[in-house]
Parts: structure tokens; C-alpha cells; sequence
């Protein structure tokens, strides 16, 4: 027995010897391991990765700028690192982001504590309020019960398929007007495809019906971002706008909610209108009236609505703080002559204050389901869209540091030749500009980063009014009309299935020129007015030489 446990034992040991995979060359195999590091490391990913520091290198190291502080060579660096991992998306754009908090101190630009007070103002708390609010709205169907009342109303009896779209139209429009882009194209897209799923499969559906439900989509992707326009709290891009003004221009009045809704809504309305029209003209055929009559009929939509059951007091009260939330925001500081609210204060309220206000109130009414549960939990709120908070705060960063590095006197020299240009033709051309480079990087808010500063140079260099151009450069940044990428809420619709590029560009185009023909129109006109652009002695803080009006 021992000697067949000694044996045993053996062939134990020699099995714990051997290993668990065939024996390589152990040189063929150190060969395959670099082969393969080689090529995980040569990847356009990683090749983009290293050409954000690489131009930062060598600008550093090769750029000279005369009559130029050395600091302003060290900001185009930074701006060269951190525009290359943005437009590349080398690393998630939140992440290139949180780029100048580092880069500003390292490379002496300004302090770490300056450069972060940048990332939390006034504008990224409305940001923030703003969207806690959306997520009530969301959280209680508040948006799904608004669309199909809104579209019983324009349906018609009989069926009016122009006016139907009409009706999706101001819906996704209004849903927009307060909820960020990408949050409205999301919460209006299932009203979309419900309407859809009402119509036969698209393999048996006729020419009219087959249009019809290419409209259906390309409304709510269309009406998402113009609606947008009309309110600050509608995009990204409008924020950015405001709050680079606001860095840019420290002594200038500021722009306020009402003072954008002034001009903002009018733009977005006409623009809407051209929308409709050219969707009707293009999608809408003669007879579809009578060939949708069959599955879309009042009593289907009155069928959805009376599912939802009555409203609770849930979204009663979101309804409410909704609402408080418009009401304070527009008589906060109301007209030059009439002041708002805002003046019992010494206007030291901003907009982020209301509503921050507004959104704590959420966390503290309750909601009459459970008890001692409210309308807002926290667990709700980690839904919240960090990045674009992050973009704002390094889009804020980096026009501060243009200011304070004297890159932005180089930028005004260097395009000096423009002072004689007329207005007429610089503003369609902005526009122009704006919209096509948004087509191409998937951030609208990235493209207004980019964008705003150099537009508040260029004016600075004509003697213009800088919302002359600062305004319809940064709204154009919204028409990301063409491709399915150009823009998150692009990719919503686009993924239903239900459209193709072909219809992008087939209604993107016209629309795109309407945009740019209303943008050259309203702003030396409605724009001069609401924002007083006419007036020099708002900004004069800033101002080398008195603006040409």
C-alpha cells in the first residue's frame, strides 16, 4: 500500500507541473506578446490621444506671437490639447472637460481655485434646477399626458393629417422650450412611434401613409431643436452664449430669461412655421387624409389618454412648480422701466437661484403616494447629465482664459482686416458657417464653444455690437439639420428606423437655408431692440473703439 500512495503521490506533483496550456517557444511567444501590444497601442484612438499634447508641444515650443504676453502662447496650447481629444473624442467629452483644471495651473495660466470657480455659477446652477425639474416632469408622465391632449386638439374630426403634424409640432416645440434637447427628443419620441404603431407595417403601407410616417419622426427631430431657441434653459448653446458674455462682458447688462424669451421665442416660432410648411409640402400628399382616417381616429387617442387614469396630485404639483418655476423666471427683472421682483433683492437673485429654489421645492412637497415620500427622491437625480454641466464649466474656463492671457488682443489683431467688412454680409455668413461646422461635431455645445469667443472678437475688430454676431453664430450651432450624428437628438429619431439620411437632407437643406434667411432678418431688426445693441455704452467696458450701428 505505501508504495502505491508513494506513486501516487508523484503523479500528483508531476500534474501540479504541467501546465494547464500547450508549451510555447517561450521566445515565438514573447514575440506575439509585443506584436499584439504593438498593435493595441497603434489605434486611431490612441493616435488621437497623443495628438492633443502633441500640439500643445509644439505650439509651446514653435509658436511665437509678437507683442504678445508668453502666456497667451501657453492658453493656445491648452486650447489646441483640449478642442483636439473635444473634436476627436479622443476621451468622453466630460472627461476633456475637467482639461483646464489641471492645464490652467500647470501651465500658469491661473490658479486652480480661479479656474474652478468657473465650473459653478449662476448658469450651471439654472442648468442644474433646470433639469431636476425635467426629471419630475418625467418621472410622473406629465409630458406623455400634455402630447396627447395637445394632439386630440389638432387632429380634427375628420382627420387633418397637416394639422396633426402641427400639433406634434408645438408639442415637441413646447416640451423643448423647458426641457434640454436631448431630454425632449427622448420623452416625445415614444408619442411619435405611437402614433406609428397605430399604421400598418411600413411593407404594406401606401406612398401617402409611408410619407406620413417619415413626417411623424422628422417632426419631433426638428421641432426639438427649434424649440430650443426660444428659452435659455432649452439648450446648452444658449447657456454657453449667456454665460461667455457674461465673462467676456463683465460690465455689461447681463442677459436674462425674459430678455432671451423676447427674442428667442419670435425666432423659434417663425422658424417653426417655415418647418411645418416645408414638412406639409414635402411629406403630406393630396388623398392621406383618406387613407389614414382608417387607424387614427379621436376615439384611439381618447382610448391612451383615459389609460393614464386621472391626474394625481403628483403631477398636479409638478404641473405647479412648473409653472412657478416660467412665472419667476420672467418677472424677476422685467424692463429697464419696470422692474421685477428682482429689485426687492437688489437684484442679487439670478436665474440659477430660482431655480435651485424651485427644484428644492420638489424634494420637500410630497407626493401623496407613499408616505413620507416626496415628489424628487435623490436616487432619481443621478440621472442627471453630468457632462453637459462639465462642458459648460471648461467652455466658461476657456474664455476666461483667453481674457486673462492676452490671446484675445492676438485675436483681435490678427483679424483686423474684417473692420471694414459690412454687417449685411458678415452676419448670413456666420450663420452659414455655424451651422455647416455643427454638422460635423456631435456637440452643439461643443460647437458653441468654439464659436462664441472668436465671433465676440470679430465684432470687437468691426465695431459692432458683439451680440450682433454672438447670437445668431451660437443659435446656427442648432441647425444640425443634415446627418443622423450632427446631434444626440438627430440619433433618436434616426434609430426608430422609420427615416433615412435621405429625408435628413431632403428637409434638413431647405430648412437649414430658412434658419440662416430668419437669423440675418430678425437679429439687426427684433435683435437690436431686445438686446439694445444699438446702444455702445452696454458693453463700453470692453470696448476699444466706439461700435458701428
Amino acid at each position: 500500500m505505501s508504495g502505491e500512495q508513494t506513486g501516487s503521490v508523484e503523479e500528483q506533483q508531476k500534474g501540479m507541473k504541467a501546465p494547464l496550456l500547450p508549451v510555447q517557444d517561450s521566445a515565438s511567444h514573447s514575440s506575439n506578446q509585443q506584436v499584439m501590444t504593438l498593435k493595441s497601442f497603434l489605434t486611431l484612438k490612441n493616435l488621437y490621444i497623443i495628438l492633443g499634447p502633441l500640439l500643445s508641444l509644439l505650439i509651446c515650443l514653435l509658436v511665437k506671437l509678437k507683442d504678445a504676453p508668453a502666456s497667451s502662447v501657453k492658453m493656445l496650447a491648452v486650447i489646441a490639447w483640449v478642442f483636439a481629444w473635444w473634436v476627436t473624442e479622443a476621451v468622453p467629452l466630460p472627461v476633456t472637460s475637467l482639461c483646464p483644471l489641471f492645464l490652467f495651473p500647470l501651465f500658469g495660466i491661473g490658479s486652480a481655485d480661479s479656474v474652478a470657480h468657473s465650473y459653478m455659477d449662476d448658469v450651471i446652477t439654472l442648468v442644474l434646477g433646470s433639469f431636476i425639474l425635467a426629471l419630475a416632469v418625467e418621472r410622473y408622465n406629465v409630458h406623455r399626458r400634455l402630447a396627447l391632449n395637445v394632439t386630440l386638439l389638432f387632429c380634427g374630426d375628420p382627420l387633418n393629417p397637416a394639422m396633426l403634424l402641427m400639433g406634434l409640432c408645438a408639442t415637441t416645440f413646447f416640451v423643448s422650450m423647458w426641457l434640454h434637447n436631448v431630454a425632449a427628443a427622448v420623452m416625445m419620441m415614444p408619442v411619435a412611434t405611437g402614433i406609428l404603431q397605430r399604421l400598418p407595417p411600413p411593407s404594406e403601407q401606401s406612398e401617402a401613409v409611408n410619407k406620413f410616417s417619415r413626417a411623424v419622426v422628422l417632426t419631433v427631430v426638428y421641432a426639438t431643436p427649434i424649440g430650443g431657441i426660444s428659452t435659455l434653459t432649452g439648450t446648452g448653446v444658449n447657456l454657453i452664449l449667456i454665460g461667455m458674455w457674461k465673462s467676456l462682458v463683465p460690465g455689461a447688462k447681463p442677459i436674462s430669461f425674459s430678455t432671451w424669451f423676447f427674442y428667442g421665442f419670435p425666432v423659434a416660432a417663425v422658424l417653426l412655421i417655415a418647418f411645418w410648411c416645408i414638412m406639409c409640402s414635402l411629406y403630406v400628399q393630396k388623398g392621406s387624409a383618406r387613407a389614414l382616417s382608417a387607424y387614427l381616429e379621436k376615439a384611439h387617442l381618447r382610448r391612451d389618454l383615459e389609460a393614464l387614469g386621472p391626474m394625481s396630485f403628483a403631477e398636479k404639483m409638478v404641473l405647479s412648480v412648473f409653472g412657478l418655476l416660467i412665472l419667476l423666471w420672467m418677472t424677476r427683472n422685467i424692463t429697464d422701466d419696470i422692474p421685477g421682483w428682482g429689485s426687492l433683492f437688489n437684484n442679487l437673485v439670478g436665474d440659477g437661484s430660482v431655480s435651485v429654489l424651485v427644484a428644492v421645492l420638489l424634494f420637500i412637497i410630497p407626493n401623496m403616494k407613499q408616505e413620507g415620500e416626496k415628489l424628487m427622491s435623490w436616487n432619481e437625480c443621478k440621472k442627471l447629465p453630468w457632462n453637459l454641466i462639465l462642458l459648460l464649466g471648461a467652455g466658461f474656463a476657456l474664455a476666461d482664459g483667453v481674457q486673462s492671457s492676452g490671446l484675445a488682443d492676438v485675436f483681435s489683431r490678427a483679424i483686423d482686416f474684417l473692420e471694414d467688412a459690412p454687417f449685411w454680409a458678415i452676419a448670413p455668413a456666420v450663420s452659414l458657417i455655424s451651422s455647416i461646422i455643427t454638422e460635423f461635431i456631435t456637440s452643439n455645445d461643443a460647437t458653441a464653444t468654439l464659436i462664441v469667443p472668436l465671433l465676440y472678437h470679430i465684432a470687437r475688430t468691426m465695431h459692432v455690437h458683439p451680440l450682433l454676431l454672438m447670437v445668431p453664430g451660437a443659435i446656427a450651432t442648432e441647425f444640425a439639420f443634415w446627418l443622423p450624428t450632427s446631434t444626440p437628438s438627430n440619433v433618436v429619431g434616426f434609430a426608430t428606423g422609420h427615416i433615412e439620411i435621405k429625408d435628413m437632407l431632403k428637409l434638413g437643406v431647405p430648412l437649414k437655408v430658412a434658419g440662416i434667411v430668419v437669423l440675418s432678418i430678425l437679429m439687426p431688426t427684433l435683435g437690436s431692440v431686445v438686446f439694445g445693441t444699438n446702444d455702445g455704452t452696454q458693453w463700453v467696458t470692453q470696448a476699444k473703439a466706439p461700435i458701428r450701428t
